[in-house]
């Protein structure tokens, strides 16, 4: 019998029962969704979500400087912050900071077996989860890996001549030149000199290269170079060349060999069986084994990745190779002005190895995906336990490293910028997404869950190295939204730092992000985390809709720059490449991204590209030029039966790769004069010189891409999400502004909502509200870093919603004298009378504090039956209001809107407004605090002062 039979036929039973009450949360989950107890309404799991829908914490064990009691503290904190698990992460200890002289524990020791067996009993008796993170650092190796079992690095070393010349130089000037620039080499790496060439600039065919292998003598290497210019090629290999970056102990070293079956199945088992050997089964303690960024910096190699390339792509590469890589720089990235190092070559040259370069890559990537991806998505399994990953880097396959994963990854950041007016032009300076939150990744590891039908779809959330101290709740809320637009239905938020309260301030902190306890925001967290859990609890039921597809120029890319390291690539091709995403979803679609290897694996059904549970009835190629042949086959298939292609920029007119190319390329471009014949399914496209918004919403409406609701007039800081669940169907709105209000005039597609009501789900409340909507049209308003949710079902009752006006009748403006209590985070109270509302950054007695301003005042009302409203205009911070001493709520994003129905009386009214600001502006002044300084005032963490207190006007109407 299954075990998931037998749990669903013990759960009749009383012991079933106590069964079911032993289990985590999000393991009842998990089997309440197979119908096992009695079915919540989804409204019911929207409103009051388990905890193990509850945003997560990766939990930095710095340096596991560990002790029980702390490590119980600080769950119960993550637990009444209402966070619903932890990602246990072992790292080093922080730099610039004191450790108290406390030991740390090295990593599967005894003593940190015995902590992680309290924390997991610990978190038990919470009802939250744990998952845990392979090894320690990343990406994952340790001092104890030997041989191949250490990642490995091939690399040209270049030295340009210029002739006749006789000359010798030494082979250690070669290595010295080859040894990559990366972030964190290994001090034991060993190099050796593969071969050495003799190269003519610029080099036009392999037969003007001249092999100088066997003139190397005693470390010495003599050249006599004939009259032109030259360059010396040597091919280095580095053997065991990076460490792992911010190994714990215990995990510190050299970095694992992804590329090798054995050392990748000896490290995992080393881990589980010396955990499990000592405290028994890790199912069902923990929920999900994880491996954090695979930043291996470029790594290429293994013992048999010649001969494997040559099995796989049917020639040898070895000959060409020096001539394929590029330099390597920190992270991985490719460096230098010119990314082809260093010889000019040959037209014929050049396309000859751009295609091999392709091949290399798609070798590796394949690799990866075969013995790194597979291995450890098997060892989960073979454990009975989640597999979590980022599986994606430099040379990865950005969509199906996520397709054997349980639970995929991506990454959402904060960085200056989000929720502010970024330009066309602008954006696509950066890589990744200068303004945005999500990166480059989200859209691809969520589509690759999409294809596979997965819910749960994780982020590392939050990720903040620019904006520390300045966790202000709506820039987490704009970034957050972000993350959820593009696909996120589970964030992990990175991260809350192992810290015991007598560390000196700020605390231990490893990474930005300062989710501590002593956060002046920390009290009001959960406003936030209700927020998100109420979001994951509702999306993870559903499913992402997309009825479009978009399939990158990734071979492309691939052949001349390159495989990126993704989620932040030192080049995007074509630059414009999220707009087309984000443009679709700005007017009423919805995609997904595609891959060659998904349209070879569909079926073509009534002029729908079929993959699994999805299907397309349109596809965009974004300045595709390069095709597998079978790709263009199935696509001439998919046009044949109905479907629709968009090329934009460029029509397909190459096959990829190298060997046997010229047949190929005819293949493809047959194929793809055989899709011309449809002119009205198969479609160039001229992208835009500018407002990549306006020019889908033309190409939308000339050729009849019929939305699932008709924005009116769409705005680049406003998108859109569908999802569906049994009997409804969700929308998202989200406005990523931090200053910009829409007023939004909708239309949904009938087909699509009839026989439905539709409501307003308010995330922040757990409330829902029924709403009129005449013929599917709908008029909302959208205030800064607002975000709508519209439910269509099958409920009737209910009571309909009110929106809060801007502004109305009546309005008058409180004003005259503020009294201004200033409680600030040292612990000082000083007291000072405002003639007026102000920017406290403005003014310099007060422009650099941190912690609670008070505002009281006092104003007339002749008829209290006519003040509905109270709006507080511009807020930094979190505010809370009391009105005749009476609690009117807390607000933390957008527009401070209240409605004061029956609070106020006739003639004199007293109102308090509190006022919550964020700490970097504090922080900045502390310029004995190595820690604050670092973070604030150094270098490229030098942070402007921001915007505090209230600013106003503060009406009534």
């Amino acid at each position: 019998m299954k075990r998931r039979d037998f749990l669903k036929q013990c759960s009749t039973t009383v012991p079933g029962l106590i069964l079911m009450n032993a289990l985590p949360s999000y393991m009842r989950g998990m089997l309440a969704d197979g119908n096992l107890s009695q079915q919540q309404s989804l409204f019911e799991i929207f409103r009051d979500p388990a905890n193990h829908y509850r945003p997560f914490v990766r939990w930095w064990w710095n340096g596991n400087k560990i002790e029980k009691a702390e490590l119980a503290r600080e769950l119960r904190i993550l637990k009444d912050a209402g966070i619903g698990g932890v990602e246990i992460n072992s790292i080093s200890f922080p730099l610039r900071t004191d450790d108290m002289n406390k030991p740390g524990v090295e990593w599967l020791s005894d003593e940190w077996i015995e902590l992680l067996k309290f924390t997991l009993e610990e978190a038990k008796s919470l009802d939250m989860t744990c998952d845990l993170l392979v090894g320690t650092g990343f990406p994952i190796g340790g001092e104890f890996l030997e041989g191949e079992e250490r990642s490995q690095i091939v690399v040209s070393a270049v030295k340009k001549l210029k002739g006749p010349l006789k000359t010798e130089f030494s082979l250690f000037d070669l290595l010295k030149e080859a040894d990559p620039a990366i972030t964190n080499p290994y001090s034991g790496r060993t190099m050796e000199i593969l071969e050495v060439k003799l190269v003519p600039d610029p080099l036009n065919h392999m037969d003007e290269v001249i092999n100088l292998s066997d003139q190397i003598k005693n470390g010495v290497i003599k050249i006599s170079v004939p009259k032109g210019d030259y360059a010396v090629y040597g091919l280095v290999k580095v053997k065991g060349f990076m460490s792992v970056i911010q190994g714990a102990p215990g995990g510190m070293g050299p970095v694992l060999n992804h590329y090798d079956t054995a050392a990748v199945k000896k490290y995992l088992n080393r881990m589980s069986d010396t955990i499990q050997q000592k405290i028994g089964p890790l199912a069902p303690k923990i929920r999900s084994f994880f491996i954090d960024s695979l930043e291996t910096e470029g790594t290429n190699w293994s013992s048999d990745m010649m001969s494997e390339f040559k099995k796989r792509r049917g020639y040898d590469l070895y000959p060409y190779l020096p001539f394929v890589l590029f330099k390597i720089g920190s992270m991985g990235n490719t460096t230098g002005a010119n990314i082809l190092y260093p010889v000019k070559m040959g037209a014929d040259f050049k396309k000859m190895t751009d295609r091999m370069r392709y091949d290399f890559e798609l070798t590796k990537a394949e690799i990866f995906e075969e013995r790194f991806v597979h291995t450890f998505a098997q060892w989960c399994k073979d454990n009975k336990i989640k597999s979590r990953a980022q599986a994606y880097g430099r040379g990865y396959f950005p969509l199906e490293g996520s397709f054997e994963l349980d639970i995929p990854e991506c990454e959402t950041w904060l960085k200056y910028g989000i929720g502010e007016d970024i330009s066309e032009e602008k954006f696509m300076q950066y890589p990744w997404h200068l303004g945005r939150g999500n990166t480059m990744i989200n859209k691809l590891v969520s589509s690759a869950a999409h294809l596979k039908n997965k819910k749960l779809i994780s982020s590392e959330e939050l990720t903040n190295t620019d904006m520390v101290f300045n966790e202000a709740l709506e820039i987490l809320k704009i970034a957050g939204d972000q993350s959820t637009i593009s696909g996120v239905t589970h964030p992990v938020f990175h991260g809350f730092n192992y810290s015991p309260p007598e560390a000196a301030f700020p605390g231990w902190i490893t990474y930005g992000g300062y989710f501590n306890e002593k956060n002046t925001m920390w009290p009001y967290f959960k406003h936030y985390t209700d927020y998100r859990a109420r979001l994951s609890a509702l999306l993870q039921q559903a499913t992402m809709f997309a009825d479009i597809a978009l399939l990158a120029p990734f071979a492309d890319q691939w052949s001349e720059y390159g495989a990126q390291n993704e989620p932040f690539p030192t080049i995007v091709s074509p630059v414009y490449q999220a707009l087309i995403w984000e443009s679709i979803h700005q007017n009423g679609n919805a995609c997904d991204y595609i891959s060659e290897r998904v349209i070879n694996d569909s079926d073509i059904k009534k002029g729908f590209l079929t993959y699994g549970k999805r299907k397309y009835h349109t596809l965009f190629l974004i300045e595709v030029h390069s095709l597998d042949t079978v790709t263009a086959a199935k696509l001439h298939e998919f046009v044949e039966n109905g479907g629709r292609i968009f090329c934009i920029e460029a029509v397909p007119d190459r096959s990829t790769g190298w060997n046997n190319y010229q047949k190929r390329d005819l293949e493809v471009q047959d194929w793809i004069r055989k899709m011309q014949t449809y002119p009205d399914r198969f479609i160039l496209l001229n992208k835009p010189a500018a407002d990549f918004l306006g020019w889908y919403k033309a190409v939308q409406e000339k050729y009849s891409i019929q939305p699932y609701v008709k924005i009116r007039i769409p705005k680049t800081f406003i998108t859109q999400v569908r999802y569906q669940a049994d009997e409804a169907e969700l929308f998202l709105f989200n406005n990523s502004s931090s200053k910009h209000s829409a007023s939004l005039d909708i239309a949904f597609d009938k087909n699509v909502i009839k026989h439905r009501q539709a409501w307003l789900w308010d995330v922040v409340m757990g409330k829902r509200f029924k709403l009129e909507l005449p013929d599917g049209h709908l008029h909302i308003n959208l205030g800064p870093a607002d975000s709508k949710l519209i439910v269509f079902d099958r409920n009737k009752k209910g009571n309909v919603w009110k929106e809060n006006p801007v502004t109305g009748n009546n309005s008058k403006e409180i004003n005259g004298k503020w009294d201004v209590e200033f409680r600030n985070y040292d612990g000082a109270v000083t007291k000072e009378e405002l003639d007026q509302l102000t920017d406290l950054k403005e003014l310099s007695a007060y422009a650099h504090f941190a912690g609670t301003v008070i505002y009281r005042n006092i104003f007339q009302v002749t008829d209290k039956k006519t003040v509905h409203h109270l709006n507080l205009g511009s807020v930094y911070g979190i505010c809370e209001v009391r009105i005749n001493g009476i609690d009117v709520g807390t607000k933390w994003f957008g527009r401070r809107i209240y409605p004061i129905d029956g609070l106020l009386r006739d003639g004199i009214n007293e109102i308090e407004i509190k006022v919550v600001t964020v700490m970097v502006n504090y922080m900045k002044t502390l310029k004995d605090n190595v820690v604050a300084q670092y973070w604030t005032n150094l270098k490229r963490k030098d942070q402007p002062l921001q915007s505090i207190g209230l600013v106003g006007p503060v009406t009534i109407y």
